[in-house]
Formats: structure tokens, C-alpha cells, sequence
């Protein structure tokens, strides 16, 4: 059991409430393994680095989710799978983001450390 990796980020939740910033931490991750052509289009990735990269994308996933793709053998499908499924976020996140962007004023903290705390989320 000692040789289980851990998690390098939080893994994706079954509802895709932290999908945007799953997915850069995963390219980011990719790149680093120099695996991120496994999860783009028409890539000549080798079954090794297939299986890599697929491994890698399970173990960052929820359960739930690994038990939906369980049959999915490319991490190109699990990617393309997962990105229809959550990709939608973005519509809905952005907007709210930029409407509590319009409505954020430095007045209606107590302190300053409330606000940058809520800054730093919107932003997020």
C-alpha cells in the first residue's frame, strides 16, 4: 500500500463544481509528465503513455465518475467525455462572476482582509 501515489490536486467532484480549475491543473500536470498530447486531438501517443495518462486522469477523478467511465480505454475519450459533461460551467460561471465583479465594493467589508478574501473568489 505504501507505493499508492497520492494526488497531486483535488480530484474532480462528481457535480463539476471544480471543474475549471481541474482542468488546469491536469494540463499543467500533463505537461510537466510530458503526457498532454495523450488528451489532444489526432496525437500519435503510444499505448504507454496512453495508459499513463489514463491512469493519471482516473486517479483524479471521483468515484462516482470512475465508475461511469469505467469502460473508456483513451484518455482522449475520458477527456472529450468529461469536457461535454461539464464544459456547460463555464456559461453559467462566468456571467455570475462578472455580475459579483460589478457588485463588489471595498465599503461593504469590515476589513480589508474580507475583502481581498472575496476578491480572490471571484476571480477564482
Amino acid at each position: 500500500m505504501a507505493n499508492i501515489e497520492n494526488r497531486k490536486f483535488i480530484a474532480l467532484d462528481i457535480s463539476g463544481k471544480n471543474y475549471l480549475s481541474w482542468v488546469l491543473d491536469v494540463k499543467l500536470h500533463l505537461s510537466a509528465k510530458k503526457l498532454r498530447h495523450t488528451i489532444e486531438e489526432e496525437n500519435a501517443a503510444t499505448n504507454e503513455e496512453r495508459a499513463t495518462a489514463l491512469i493519471f486522469l482516473r486517479h483524479h477523478i471521483d468515484d462516482g465518475l470512475k465508475y461511469e467511465y469505467l469502460t473508456v480505454e483513451n484518455p482522449l475519450e475520458l477527456w472529450q467525455n468529461l469536457n461535454d459533461r461539464f464544459e456547460h460551467l463555464k456559461a453559467v460561471v462566468l456571467p455570475k462572476a462578472m455580475n459579483d465583479w460589478a457588485q463588489l465594493r471595498f465599503q461593504d467589508f469590515k476589513t480589508v482582509s474580507e475583502y481581498n478574501s472575496t476578491l480572490f473568489k471571484i476571480v477564482s
